[in-house]
Parts: structure tokens; sequence; C-alpha cells
């Protein structure tokens, strides 16, 4: 799954504010998601995540496994290390990259679930739970 999202925005200012208050901006109103902890996007770094399903709560962390950063993008992966039930892999690249006068914020998402159909099942959930963050992005970073 790739999402992308233009903003009018520097790719430097972008990258320097891809912290702890984003992230939180950026959780959708379902499953509610509680920050536990927030290390940072730098390798070895983790994140960990408590999430709501009303009858019952799941953990989720993920580690940083790499960055980069080059003249024409910055970027990091996190990978699951401990993942609800019904996922069994989870690596999402998160891209910022220069683009003309502005910025692409870009999304690269692979997972798997225990079988094939939850893995075609879950894809809309999960399509919808990044494209939630597109306006976030462009209000935030609106004239940066």
């Amino acid at each position: 799954m790739r999402i992308s999202t233009q903003v009018n925005a520097d790719a430097q200012i972008v990258w320097d504010n891809f912290n702890q208050d984003l992230f939180e901006k950026l959780n959708p109103p379902f499953p509610p998601a509680r920050l536990l902890r927030y290390d940072g996007n730098q390798p070895g770094d983790e994140v960990h995540i408590e999430l709501n399903f009303i009858i019952f709560k799941q953990l989720w962390i993920s580690k940083i496994t790499a960055q980069e950063i080059t003249d024409k993008e910055f970027y990091f992966i996190d990978e699951g290390s401990k993942l609800p039930f019904f996922l069994t892999a989870w690596k999402h690249k998160h891209r910022i990259c220069r683009h003309k006068n502005a910025t692409l914020i870009i999304d690269e998402i692979s997972y798997k679930t225990p079988n094939r159909i939850l893995d075609w099942l879950l894809y809309p959930a999960l399509w919808l739970q990044f494209v939630y963050r597109k306006p976030i992005y462009k209000r935030i970073f609106k004239d940066c």
C-alpha cells in the first residue's frame, strides 16, 4: 500500500516536525490509541501504542529499523515487533521527498495477517487509517 500527500512546505521543515506531537495528531478516532512510549525516529527507537477496541485492548510495539537522509528525501522505517493478534508482520516506510516547490509525504506499508483472506479484508480499513492523515498533513504543513 502506498499513499502520497503533497504539502506546501519545505522538506526539512516536514522532517523536523515528524515527532511525537505529529504522531498523536495523526491517530484516527478508531480505534482509540494511547501512546505509551515514543523514543523518536532513529534506528533502535521504539513506539508503544495501546489500541482500544472497546471490548479488548491490544499492544502494538514498533521499532525503528532504518533511517536515511539524502538530497532528495528523508525516510525512516518502523517494523512491528509486537502486533495486535490480527497482524503477523508490519513494515512502514515514512518518506519525505522534495518535489518541485513542495514536499511529498509518502507512506509505504506492507503487512501480513494470519491468512490471505484477512489480508484482503483488512486492506480497506488500513487504507482509510492512512488516508485520514492527508488533510492533517496539509493543515499542519500549510505554507511552511
